[in-house]
């Protein structure tokens, strides 16, 4: 993009930091949006994340790993 364009966040497109960005789809995700996945320590956005009310307590988990929970 040209230089002095803000990145647009995803979910509420208020201005991101470029270096945030869901390590699921690539879309930019500002530091409220952002979630860090419990289990590998990757920032994904909402759509790419879904939080596990299971027996330890709330957990995000990104869609790659929340495959594996059963």
């Amino acid at each position: 993009p040209p230089v002095g364009v803000s990145k647009a966040c995803s979910s509420c497109v208020r201005t991101a930091d470029v270096k945030e960005a869901c390590t699921q789809c690539d879309q930019f995700v500002c530091q409220n949006c952002s979630r860090l996945c419990s289990s590998c320590n990757t920032v994904t956005c909402s759509l790419c994340s879904t939080i596990d009310y299971g027996d330890v307590g709330e957990q995000v988990l990104c869609n790659g790993c929340s495959i594996f929970q059963v």
